[in-house]
């Protein structure tokens, strides 16, 4: 049995994991930091991202409805700011630094696009406009590449200048090299356990039987952070679902194809359709969203489909005639109230960086920098993190009948957006008074009706009863009663 000693453990190899542990010795030189995770990263995010560096593409019409929605976006703010300093400082120790892949984004409205769409785009054109930055209207037509399906030609279009794309996979092999470089270890196995004493986490023990001691130890596996939360924190903190989602890598065969980022607003429980080239007619087309308690096996058929017929129909008929070079598939971590989960537990020397659902690749700049501080300097907090604190009660930025007409309006706008075509003398009240019934379906499972997105209340609906059991007894654990 191997034994291992160190000041600072990281369990989770992904971006974040890495990000905090360059952080920490670039910053106190000599620290012994150690970051643990299978080599092959099963499941794992990063791997899989299509690594947009989008803040206000990201935005909706909810952004600025809740204080915790504004702190999410001045967290994705401060890290748009931070990233070319961070991808420049990855070159320290000699290494190679990655570089934008392709800078700048197009976000296209089509002409079919959903009311959820619109309103989304208008509160990107309106938060831009808000903070200054740079950006401007595009006449969609002149967009290098753009070649949608008649019906779907964009009707408005925004670039914004200082959004992008890296190569997530460029950007976690620098993080490596970096970490290795300034002297981190880094241990190749599956972190199964914490270990505390005396009311302290001490410990990381791995399936392999090796244990890592540490005067402090940082959870960041994604969506696999879960049952390592429960051995010490059970039913305290939001529990995690797992975002599934896949894309596809292609190369080009007919066309110039894509400079630049181009994507459609946020969707309701998905980002929007996305495409970020690669440089040598690559393409990465992404990405679908089904979030579950428990992932299932790969990508779903009928949603992979979407993914590619959407991508062709509404940015390039040509990608028809490109090669699959490779699909990606992964699951993002998603808590229950979609916001992360960030800092320290209450129990000592145990911190926590995950629960960043679609927004962790981004935000790793500023998260890690944040969570450096409050290890080094364990009095320290940020308040950017404040609204994040992992050990809470779900935090609702809506009214429970909110939550439900939400759930409706997503459910109409959905079959729309995937082809439903209706007769004259037909309307949406069949479809909208189902989703009702679904949704109050899924409330009356929770011991406490609490006000949820639409695709965790999708996922509440189809859970286990033991998923269902462990997510009341966190309810009735956190919740005041009424």
């Amino acid at each position: 049995m191997r034994r291992l000693t160190a000041d600072v453990a990281v369990a989770g190899n992904g971006v974040l994991g890495w990000s905090v542990a360059v952080e920490l010795v670039r910053r106190s030189p000599g620290l012994r930091v150690v970051v643990a995770g299978p080599g092959t990263r099963p499941g794992s995010a990063t791997v899989a991202a299509g690594a947009m560096l989008n803040c206000f593409a990201e935005v909706t019409d909810v952004t600025s409805r809740h204080a915790a929605s504004q702190a999410k976006f001045a967290l994705a703010r401060a890290a748009l700011d931070a990233w070319p300093a961070w991808l420049e400082a990855l070159r320290e120790g000699g290494g190679p630094a990655p570089a934008m892949v392709a800078p700048g984004t197009f976000v296209v409205l089509g002409a079919q696009a959903t009311p959820t769409a619109v309103r989304n785009f208008d509160a990107v054109q309106a938060a831009l406009k808000e903070y200054a930055e740079p950006h401007h209207e595009v006449q969609a037509l002149d967009i290098p590449g753009l070649r949608p399906v008649p019906h779907e030609r964009p009707v408005r279009a925004l670039y914004l200048e200082r959004e992008g794309a890296v190569d997530a996979r460029a950007v976690l092999a620098a993080l490596e090299g970096c970490g290795r470089r300034l002297g981190v270890t880094s241990v190749d196995g599956q972190v199964s356990g914490l270990l505390t004493a005396n009311g302290r986490t001490t410990a990381l023990h791995l399936a392999d039987g090796t244990t890592i001691s540490a005067g402090a130890v940082v959870v960041a596996a994604g969506a696999a952070s879960q049952p390592l939360l429960d051995q010490v924190l059970a039913h305290r903190t939001p529990p995690l679902l797992h975002g599934t989602g896949c894309a596809v890598q292609t190369r080009r065969h007919t066309g110039p194809g894509f400079d630049r980022v181009i994507r459609t607003p946020t969707r309701s429980g998905a980002c929007g359709m996305h495409l970020v080239p690669l440089g040598g007619g690559v393409e990465y087309l992404g990405a679908t969203n089904i979030v579950c308690f428990d992932p299932p096996e790969g990508p779903r058929l009928g949603v992979t489909q979407s993914l590619m017929r959407f991508a062709t129909d509404q940015f390039d008929t040509r990608l028809a005639m490109s090669a699959v070079r490779r699909w990606h598939y992964a699951h993002r971590p998603v808590p229950l109230d979609r916001l992360p989960l960030l800092g320290p537990t209450g129990i000592d020397g145990l911190y926590v960086a995950t629960g960043t659902y679609r927004d962790g690749f981004h935000g790793s700049p500023v998260i890690a920098r944040h969570l450096a501080d409050m290890i080094l300097t364990p009095s320290a907090r940020p308040e950017l993190l404040a609204p994040f604190t992992p050990v809470r009660a779900p935090v609702e930025d809506m009214t429970v009948e909110d939550s439900v007409n939400l759930f409706v309006s997503d459910a109409v706008e959905t079959a729309t957006e995937y082809g439903m075509r209706l007769p004259y003398f037909l309307d949406t009240a069949p479809l909208a008074a189902q989703a009702r019934t679904e949704a109050h379906e899924a409330l009356q499972r929770l011991d406490r009706p609490i006000a949820l997105h639409p695709e965790i209340l999708t996922a509440v609906r189809e859970a286990s009863p033991t998923h269902l059991h462990h997510l009341n007894t966190y309810l009735r654990t956190t919740t005041p009663a009424p």
